[in-house]
């Protein structure tokens, strides 16, 4: 049993380290289109050339994380996240200084694109294993919840504030306020007073390339993990592709305003606060597992209603419908799903299972939205968005759908 000093400790150090995720997030969202927007009106790129800014920073990053695994699984975590927080202060700070000495070129902005997505890998690969060490497990769903009210309610808030910001300062001095985000969660992190646990030692039979697909092969060793891969495949891929789809089917093809767009994409926002909230109330009362599933099948059924919505209110409030439901499901299944798969993890996979997980999605996304498009432009997007979906459908298949599934595999 931990005594008051430790429950205090842990509990202090939990807020801290709340804090600096807060931090960092909205200074995220304040900038999220950031980068986009300075390429076009600063630099004049093309839309080639914004698209693959988006491609290398996912697919370039992946592959300069993939080594990383290994290394910060048998490191302590707290430096790593400390040091990825001070190379995205760095990185993102470079773009408004390089903008007032007129030297910043397109290629600058892949670089600075790149940099801070392998930093935030990294980052979120040390920060799971971090949290999982501090919280105790009876805690761990409720830290959880808390961490992803905050993520919804920064990208509900941060986007249209930072489009003001934008307007109104201009890109590149937003872009400060982001980086001086990152500055403040490595020095709340740095305020953290427990001590980590000595990280896991490497084997010598060890050999690299079994490092490097260790976070994956202990994924498809445990059932549930792996059913849940693969429904996170199926679903990040999905509504990373309905993104673009969404906006060329509402606006061109039913033909409705940009201010009705705005309305179905803006209400969907408060879903997702709304759903991290109801958690621990449906936890309570149905269990963990019942609300894993309750979320994880919520969120893939309702893809459905797009495109079959005509161009009129009935279609309007259907899409609306739409968007609300799967980010209210999406709200209730994301921190549920990040205490599974903490407690289902061993200190000695937490980080590499994370960024197997976060790679894997960098990899497919891509894939799913080039594809989609592909499709729609075969055919129609109504089209590309009932095979979507379909597609989606299917992920609810792949969810834990027996208890015993949590449990740590052999070795």
């Amino acid at each position: 049993m931990a005594t008051t000093s430790e429950q205090v400790d842990w509990r202090a150090d939990f807020r801290r380290r709340w804090a600096a995720f807060a931090a960092g997030e909205v200074g995220s969202a304040l900038g999220y289109s950031a980068l986009p927007i300075v390429a076009v009106l600063v630099l004049g790129a093309s839309d080639f050339q914004v698209s693959l800014l988006t491609v290398l920073a996912g697919l370039v990053s992946a592959g300069i994380a993939l080594p990383l695994g290994p290394w910060i699984e048998h490191h302590r975590k707290l430096p790593v996240m400390v040091a990825s927080d001070l190379l995205r202060f760095a990185a993102v700070v470079s773009v408004p200084v390089a903008a007032v000495f007129d030297v910043l070129t397109y290629w600058h902005l892949c670089v600075v694109a790149v940099v801070q997505t392998a930093a935030r890998l990294a980052f979120d690969s040390a920060g799971v294993a971090q949290l999982r060490t501090l919280v105790p497990e009876a805690h761990r769903a409720e830290a959880n919840g808390k961490f992803e009210t905050t993520l919804w309610t920064a990208n509900a808030a941060g986007p249209p504030l930072g489009g003001v910001l934008i307007s109104w300062l201009g890109a590149t001095a937003t872009m400060v306020l982001d980086a001086v985000s990152f500055l403040v969660s490595a020095l709340t992190l740095r305020g953290l007073r427990v001590s980590e646990p000595v990280p896991p030692q490497r084997t010598p039979e060890r050999h690299w390339r079994r490092d490097l697909t260790a976070g994956w092969r202990y994924i498809q060793r445990h059932r549930g993990l792996a059913a849940l891969f693969w429904n996170s495949m199926i679903f990040g891929g999905c509504v990373m592709a309905l993104v673009p789809l969404l906006t060329v089917f509402v606006l061109r093809d039913l033909g409705l305003a940009a201010w009705q767009f705005g309305l179905v994409t803006g209400l969907s926002s408060g879903a997702g606060i709304l759903g991290s909230m109801l958690v621990k109330p449906l936890r309570e009362r149905l269990g963990e597992h019942r609300v894993l599933l309750l979320g994880g099948v919520g969120r893939n059924l309702w893809m459905f209603l797009i495109p079959f919505a005509p161009g009129n209110l009935v279609g309007l409030i259907m899409l609306t419908a739409a968007e609300f439901l799967m980010v209210l499901f999406a709200g209730m299944f994301s921190p549920t799903f990040a205490t599974y798969r903490m407690n289902a993890t061993d200190d000695a996979h937490m980080s590499r299972v994370v960024l197997a997980w976060a790679i894997t999605n960098k990899v497919v996304q891509p894939v799913f939205i080039a594809a989609a498009g592909a499709l729609a432009v075969a055919t129609s997007a109504r089209t590309a968005l009932l095979v979507l979906a379909g597609l989606l459908l299917t992920g609810v298949v792949f969810l834990p759908w027996r208890r015993d599934r949590a449990a740590t595999p052999s070795r």
